[in-house]
């Protein structure tokens, strides 16, 4: 297996020139052929190894075209969640267009007074937490601090979706109430 591992890590240079087929954001480029190969790591090896054994080279080549072209395109993809949707928001406080297309991709961009209001407000959040039951709150906490979906959060804890949907909605609404007094 090393020896297909070593061979899919010097593809990297391709990929990305196959990538800019897809955009012109050097960044964005860069993170999707890094979680490629993140996602080769990870995938099943028996898989990786009998796709190397059918079509060696060229079939890594294709099924990694097909997981870039579904990163970057797809609003699915886990790509566009650990990176676009957040990059985007953040592009958008206090930013005209012309400002958009030149942002360079810092924390350090974001107006002061933005950050300072988050700051606050997240203690505020943390401050309601600790009169919720623990078990809730840990959940809120998942969910939304390590920005888990609905579907890997399940996942990872072994509760079923719906039962965490309802402890998260249920948390929501006791802070809403909590925050807006």
């Amino acid at each position: 297996m090393n020896e297909i591992y070593l061979e899919v890590s010097k593809l990297s240079k391709f990929f990305r020139k196959m990538c800019y087929g897809l955009t012109k954001d050097h960044d964005e480029v860069n993170d999707a052929v890094q979680e490629l190969m993140l996602y080769f790591l990870q995938m099943n090896p028996e898989t990786l190894k009998n796709i190397w054994e059918k079509d060696g080279k060229k079939g890594i080549i294709r099924y990694g075209a097909v997981v870039l072209n579904r990163a970057i395109t797809s609003k699915r993809s886990p790509f566009y969640y650990k990176y676009k949707k957040y990059y985007t928001n953040l592009c958008g406080l206090n930013m005209s267009h012309t400002s958009k297309d030149n942002f360079h991709r810092s924390i350090f961009n974001m107006p002061e007074h933005i950050e300072v209001g988050q700051w606050e407000y997240l203690e505020r959040i943390d401050t309601a937490l600790e009169d919720v039951y623990w078990y809730d709150a840990k959940v809120f906490e998942l969910y939304y601090y390590e920005s888990n979906t609905l579907d890997t959060l399940a996942e990872k804890t072994g509760i079923s979706r719906n039962s965490l949907f309802n402890t998260i909605d249920k948390v929501r609404e006791l802070l809403k109430k909590t925050l807006n007094e």
